[in-house]
């Protein structure tokens, strides 16, 4: 954490680990690497959007998804999946969940105020809602296929995949060109196969600038989107590590190194 001087000020004081021990001590940072965080935030739920955050608003940004009205999927509901889906509901969009786990319905409906939610494994739920979403946000970590997102998305629907599988996941390519419905051509062409071509886009990304990542921290403090997290102190990070391992966290893990955690 940097503390506050003036802003004429060249540097910033602060403390940071240096390397992988993770060793806290003093450090002096040049200050156009320092973002900061507004007053109305607390320190401990804005944190972690300077890693889930930016991982999912840059993307967004980039790809012109900020749209009002505009439909987002968000594929998984963990600690970048509930970050997507605050900001797509602070910027007005149509939010749908999409995830393998019926649970976690509720949650995103009544915790993060999600539209929809489907389950990616309902075959009969995933065809009602073909070709209806502008955007997706992939934020799965694991090896799947993305025929089914791809579904989803209208005629020129763009993809992002941000969740960084360790194995390839499945992309077929017809999804990404072809539909299901007739297509119209002026003048007709008979040898043009009877299908509607598309633009769908596949995309990925990470992280982002700093002039970027201080937009989306300006944007959070507007709209007051910050991250679900549970506080722990730093003898029980093993304990954390373990129930990260068993994906028993809701949404993120912040180490308190001043000693206020209750964990």
């Amino acid at each position: 954490m940097a503390a506050t001087t003036p802003k004429h000020t060249q540097t910033v004081e602060g403390w940071a680990a240096h390397d992988a021990t993770g060793k806290i001590t003093p450090f002096v940072f040049k200050r156009r690497y320092v973002v900061h965080i507004p007053d109305s935030l607390p320190l401990d739920s804005a944190a972690p959007l300077l890693c889930a955050g930016i991982t999912v608003f840059s993307p967004m940004k980039r790809h012109n998804m900020l749209q009002p009205g505009k439909k987002l999927g968000v594929v998984g509901l963990g600690g970048l999946g509930h970050v997507a889906v605050k900001f797509g509901k602070a910027f007005g969009l149509h939010v749908t969940v999409i995830s393998t786990s019926p649970s976690k319905r509720e949650e995103a409906r009544r915790r993060f105020g999600a539209d929809d939610f489907l389950v990616s494994t309902d075959r009969e739920q995933m065809q009602a809602a073909a070709r209806s979403l502008d955007f997706i946000i992939d934020t799965v970590s694991s090896k799947h296929s993305l025929g089914p997102e791809l579904d989803l998305l209208k005629v020129s629907g763009t993809l992002v995949l941000v969740g960084a599988p360790d194995k390839p996941v499945d992309l077929p390519s017809f999804p990404l060109i072809f539909g299901e419905e007739d297509i119209t051509l002026n003048p007709p062409d008979k040898r043009t196969s009877p299908y509607r071509l598309r633009k769908r886009v596949v995309a990925g990304s990470v992280i982002g600038g700093m002039r970027e990542t201080q937009e989306m921290m300006d944007l959070c403090g507007k709209h007051n989107v910050t991250c679900d997290i549970e506080v722990v102190s730093p003898d029980r990070i093993n304990e954390a590590m373990e129930r990260l391992a068993r994906n028993d966290v809701r949404y993120r893990f912040v180490i308190d190194i001043a000693g206020r955690s209750k964990l």
